[in-house]
């Protein structure tokens, strides 16, 4: 049974372990695409996500004043500003919010939908998420200080970088609880799904979901591929969109614009060395290998959440089928019936890798050449253009994160140390508090219990 948007923003995971999705698909009009090119960022969000949340939660002026107040912070007076860096590849911008990565255009979003529903519902919830780096600062910079919710980020111990770590451990706020994880990123995501199916810790806590498991994560990161395309002369042109990904949300939401009526040729999903999601496009083989560490560390993973969602539509919209197939694939390694589900996705989709080597090869280059400085994942997404077969339609490359975030690589490529925006320019001199745990359920749970306020 479809449940209201209010109870999917605040479940974050369904009670049987699955994902929320759409019950169908809306359409938005050629019309209504080539209007929005003179649209201001916070607009086309709203009309972008309207489809999505009920009227009778937030009607239009009160989900456009939500959506001015999430970006009117934002350091670039187009918020997700587009830069030309060949003659035919275009550079999204995604890097302008408060922690100065992709994830704050939905992140600052979900934090005002949480205060509202709450505030509405007269409720308090616990907060659970897991971040390979950058999700964590986010969420954490959306919440902080609510007096109606805690949140609690894991994250893999000593697999960030410096500067995703210290977003995050250097934050002083009562309902703040970061918790480093002797692990992966993986194994993360598995105490936090572990937690979620516990239901007597759910229901005592009000547990929720900041990650792009919360299908309200996916809906608002849609928004600024309608901007971009739309920019750039959608629905009279269908263009490439190149997505560095590790979990697949980022590449989802390009697929939910897509299915809404986006003209998109092409979604090239760019992997680093764990390169799980090239496997599955390029030779129809998904099967989980080691995690290993990566100059690209918000990529390092192996059990990608959102390809679920695909899946489901891949297979027919059948629960139980894709449910049984998740859990050979959580068991054995390999995910079974993988070749049709590849010939079905390559349509639209298609993957490239980029290793070590070539990512700093890529930022030096671009540099070189136009001045231009790119973190670590935005170069996997400019290698990854590099490697697609020109179709004659231009391509967008989604730049992720700032290059500040990650000195060593950038300083490593180009002999440039690129400093912190002004607002975090004593990051690294502030203190940190964290908590170390071992990757076992029974403790962290334990520790969620001791710590949220109820």
């Amino acid at each position: 049974m479809p449940l209201p948007f209010e109870d999917v923003l605040l479940g974050g995971l369904a009670r049987d372990g699955g994902l929320f999705v759409p019950a169908t698909w809306p359409t938005v009009s050629a019309g209504e695409i080539r209007a929005l090119a003179d649209m201001d960022y916070a607009t086309i969000a709203a009309r972008t996500v309207r489809p999505f949340i009920d009227s009778e939660l937030l009607d239009d002026s009160l989900l456009a004043k939500l959506a001015r107040e999430t970006y009117a912070d934002f350091d670039h007076s187009d918020v997700a500003p587009l830069r030309q860096i060949d003659e035919d590849t275009w550079l999204l911008e995604l890097f302008h919010g408060p922690t100065l990565a992709f994830k704050d255009f939905a992140l600052q979003f979900l934090g005002r939908l949480f205060d509202y529903v709450l505030a509405r519902r007269g409720l308090r919830i616990t907060i659970v998420g897991a971040t390979s780096g950058d999700t964590g600062s986010a969420a954490i910079e959306a919440c902080r200080g609510r007096s109606n919710l805690d949140i609690f980020m894991l994250y893999p111990a000593g697999r960030l970088s410096e500067v995703q770590r210290m977003q995050m451990t250097t934050v002083d706020e009562e309902n703040v609880h970061n918790i480093a994880v002797g692990g992966t990123f993986d194994d993360c995501q598995d105490l936090v799904k572990a937690l979620f199916a516990d239901h007597e810790l759910r229901d005592e806590l009000g547990l929720s979901a900041v990650n792009s498991i919360n299908w309200a994560r996916v809906m608002g990161q849609t928004a600024y591929y309608f901007a971009a395309a739309a920019r750039l002369g959608a629905p009279d042109e269908a263009f490439t969109f190149v997505v560095p990904t590790g979990n697949f949300g980022n590449v989802y939401s390009a697929y939910v614009a897509h299915r809404m009526g986006l003209p998109i040729s092409k979604l090239v999903v760019a992997s680093n060395r764990n390169d799980i999601l090239y496997r599955f496009f390029a030779e129809a083989d998904m099967s989980i290998a080691e995690v290993e560490p990566s100059l690209s560390p918000s990529m390092d993973i192996q059990v990608s959440s959102n390809f679920e969602r695909l899946m489901f539509d891949l297979m027919g919209r059948d629960g139980a089928a894709v449910e049984t197939a998740m859990r050979t694939f959580r068991n054995d390694g390999v995910l079974p019936g993988a070749t049709q589900i590849h010939e079905d996705s390559c349509y639209l989709f298609e993957g490239q890798r980029i290793d070590d080597d070539e990512t700093l090869a890529v930022i030096h280059d671009v540099y070189t050449n136009t001045g231009i400085l790119l973190d670590p994942h935005s170069a996997v997404g400019v290698g990854a253009a590099r490697k697609t077969a020109r179709d004659g339609c231009r391509r967008i490359v989604l730049a992720t994160a700032h290059p500040a975030k990650f000195p060593d690589a950038v300083s490593r490529a180009t002999g440039e140390r690129p400093p912190l925006p002004q607002h975090l320019s004593d990051l690294l001199e502030r203190p940190e508090t964290s908590t170390f745990i071992e990757n076992d359920v029974n403790v962290l749970r334990d520790f969620i219990r001791h710590h949220a306020a109820t």
